[in-house]
């Protein structure tokens, strides 16, 4: 018997309900392969896209708006085929992870092409990330876990945290450097000037007006 998959974070209930609307209300030329396809495309117009913020910073736009078409295609596609009554377990099976391990290297190693995050950091990211997703996989094929808890949605918060923390520091390091080369000027001598009879001379005398 597989393992059951559940999906326990806290917007699964809403992001459940959310796609069961979009997906009753697709034409149906639209296709669970076809919302396939179209996740894989935005997972590597993700990528390229945060390559491509080597040469702007505008880019990061487009890279978020991708990830929106590649969440919509790689989670309509299973929930379309349920809905329709269309589901190939095998298949779906091997067709979504397939393309989850694609779509997770083509948006790492994207973003290890980027500015912001060191190219062997975002690959130890992938290979961790794979790893976990491998062990999911076993589990569930094994039948020894009743509930297969959704590791991906963990593994894609600690991985933008991640990214902000890798941020944060190499600005840090940056500052560091900078500071090290221009070292702030030093503080101008305090002198304490005594008011005595010799320097009030260099203040005028008040003047009196008669009336």
């Amino acid at each position: 018997m597989a393992a059951r998959r559940e999906l326990t974070f806290l917007l699964a209930e809403p992001e459940r309900r959310l796609l069961r609307a979009i997906a009753a209300r697709l034409p149906y030329w639209v296709t669970s392969d076809g919302l396939t396809v179209l996740g894989m495309v935005g997972a590597v117009g993700t990528g390229v896209a945060y390559a491509l913020a080597t040469l702007s910073a505008k880019w990061l736009w487009a890279a978020s708006a991708l990830l929106v078409v590649n969440w919509l295609g790689d989670s309509l596609d299973g929930t379309l085929a349920r809905l329709r009554r269309a589901e190939r377990p095998r298949y779906g099976y091997y067709l979504d992870h397939m393309v989850d391990a694609f779509s997770t290297a083509a948006i790492g190693v994207g973003i290890g092409l980027s500015p912001y995050v060191n190219l062997g950091v975002a690959l130890a990211g992938v290979v961790a990330y794979l790893i976990l997703s491998i062990n999911v996989y076993l589990l569930a094929l094994s039948g020894t876990s009743a509930v297969v808890v959704s590791v991906a949605t963990g593994a894609a918060t600690a991985l933008v945290v991640g990214m902000f923390v890798m941020v944060a520091v190499r600005i840090g390091r940056n500052l560091s450097q900078l500071a090290r080369l221009e070292p702030p000027p030093p503080p101008l001598p305090y002198r304490r000037t005594a008011f005595t009879a010799a320097n009030a001379s260099t203040y005028p005398a008040p003047t009196s007006h008669s009336a």
